[in-house]
């Protein structure tokens, strides 16, 4: 079994400290021992199905340590799993299902029901008995034991996670099991984690900045408590009663970790725990930082930056966060990051270019989408103009991100816009076709729409909708019919009904949203 695989970190971690805590969810606990008897009894059965090496298999389900150890399991076997948000809607699961043929569906008791409304023929497998599945969890603890012998390798693909792309459909991004664990590699390192360290494990699963929360936990040998963030009270209670001394948030939550009333807020004596605090996905605020440093003194707060094709890129030195609050930071460790102009050439400070990421982290490419790899994932030739290739070696990829940046004169990082149409919302990408594809399917009044964002602080960007129509439709028809085909964050905060359209050209009926947006600012409509 290779090193560079999660499966190597949990038997690690067994091996030295098998009664330390590994993972709380409510009145559950978890020693790193028990950890791995009730993953290797799961990934025991997974060997009965005998489906063909690098299967995908799904994960549907809320969050609980069941999911964890689910997604160890499947970390433990040959085959491939394929985490689903349970936001999603069943159009919207059904083209993962048929994207990457998931051939067995592991899910809970809340979403099995969802799975009626799927063209979906595989095995079902749920945590506890249910008369609608093939196998629970319980009868794996009972009738299969924890004897496994694993043999990965650190090249083979672990995880597809889907996010929504340019082209209007989801589109899943191959992982390998060596990428995963250089991220929890590396995190834990300038992080600095510690074996003492509580994680709050309250982002989502399905997504690597999530999952890295289970593996830096693993590589660490720490504690992993599970939390799903409902109210600002309850993310409270659960920092102070799990003794949470590291959280990983997104800004959303940061937003929303203090939308309560100030009275509610706990005193900083009984946060002190908190010795870290990271935010990614998004831009930090300066109230945002106001908020952190008010609330946790103390506290280290890193702000960083990743891409959907490599875990991670930059962070920024919490020394710096008062004095370049707007900036990702430098490159990570392992990893360096370059900024090149449309000619190749290495901008200069202040020099708006692409920003290209080199060496550790990087995936494997996009699944049934050779288009979108060949877009993103580049021989390292494109650097000929600013490196040395070393005597003509070119067998080397790197990442042409697609996001504008600049560096300053210190060499600090600043985000400028993505080259692609892409928007940013609560922490996640939102694709404009996307919703403009559902809009159009489903709504046959629109002739004619076009979606943007507009900066909102609190959410990063919030979605607008303008459309023409025959007459101006009510915009709760409108919501309510997105509602049936779109999670609440993909829906438009902003709906406008416009008379005409302005096209990018005569000879075909593309929207020039840019000249819109401008348009409609220069109105004050937005």
């Amino acid at each position: 079994m290779s090193v560079n695989s999660i499966r190597h970190l949990l038997e690690s971690a067994v091996e030295t400290s098998a009664e330390k805590t590994a993972l709380v969810f409510n009145s559950e606990k978890y020693s790193y021992k028990e950890l791995l008897e009730n993953v290797n009894k799961v990934a025991h059965y997974f060997t009965t199905l005998k489906l063909k090496k690098g299967s995908r298999i799904g994960i549907y389900s809320h969050k609980g340590s069941e999911q964890v150890i689910a997604i160890l399991a499947l970390l433990s076997s040959d085959y491939v799993f394929v985490p689903i948000t349970r936001l999603l809607k069943p159009e919207q699961v059904q083209h993962i299902v048929d994207d990457c043929q998931i051939a067995c569906m592991i899910t809970d008791e809340y979403k099995i029901d969802a799975l009626k409304a799927l063209r979906f023929e595989g095995k079902v497998i749920t945590y506890h008995p249910h008369e609608r599945s093939d196998v629970s969890f319980d009868e794996m603890y009972k009738c299969y034991d924890a004897n496994l012998t694993c043999k990965i390798n650190g090249h083979d693909n672990a995880v597809i996670t889907y996010s929504f792309g340019s082209s209007g459909n989801p589109k899943g991004i191959v992982i390998t099991h060596r990428s995963l664990t250089d991220g929890a590699r590396i995190v834990s390192n300038y992080i600095d984690i510690k074996e003492s360290d509580v994680l709050s494990g309250l982002l989502s699963f399905n997504l690597d900045y999530g999952l890295n929360q289970i593996f830096t936990t693993l590589y660490a040998k720490a504690t992993l408590a599970i939390h799903k963030f409902v109210l600002p009270s309850d993310f409270f209670s659960h920092l102070i009663n799990d003794k949470i001394t590291i959280i990983a948030l997104m800004p959303i939550h940061i937003t929303q970790m203090f939308d309560d009333d100030i009275h509610k807020i706990p005193h900083i004596e009984h946060l002190k725990n908190i010795r870290t605090i990271t935010s990614s996905g998004g831009n930090i605020t300066n109230l945002m930082i106001k908020n952190i440093n008010t609330h946790f003194q103390g506290a280290e707060f890193y702000s960083m930056h990743g891409l959907s094709e490599a875990f991670r890129s930059a962070f920024l030195d919490p020394k710096q966060i008062h004095i370049r609050p707007n900036s990702i930071g430098k490159a990570i460790p392992d990893v360096e990051l370059y900024i090149i102009n449309e000619e190749g050439e290495a901008c200069k400070p202040r020099e708006i270019g692409e920003l290209i990421h080199r060496g550790a982290c990087i995936y494997k490419g996009y699944w049934n989408s050779p288009q979108e790899t060949a877009m993103r994932f580049k021989s390292i030739q494109i650097l000929d103009k600013v490196i040395d290739l070393e005597h003509g070696l070119t067998d080397e990829i790197v990442v042409a991100s697609g996001d504008y940046v600049y560096k300053d004169e210190e060499d600090y990082l600043y985000f400028v816009s993505r080259k692609d149409d892409m928007i940013k919302t609560q922490g996640y990408r939102v694709s404009p076709v996307e919703i403009e594809s559902v809009i159009y399917n489903n709504i046959p009044a629109i002739s004619s729409c076009t979606i943007f964002s507009v900066e909102n602080s609190e959410i990063e960007e919030e979605i607008v909708l303008v459309y023409n129509a025959e007459h101006e439709l009510a915009k709760n028809e409108i919501l309510f019919e997105l509602k049936k085909h779109l999670p609440n964050y993909m829906l438009p905060a902003q709906i406008f009904y416009n008379r005409e359209m302005p096209l990018k050209s005569l000879h075909d009926k593309e929207v020039n949203k840019e000249s819109l947006k401008n348009e409609m600012i220069k109105n004050n409509l937005l």
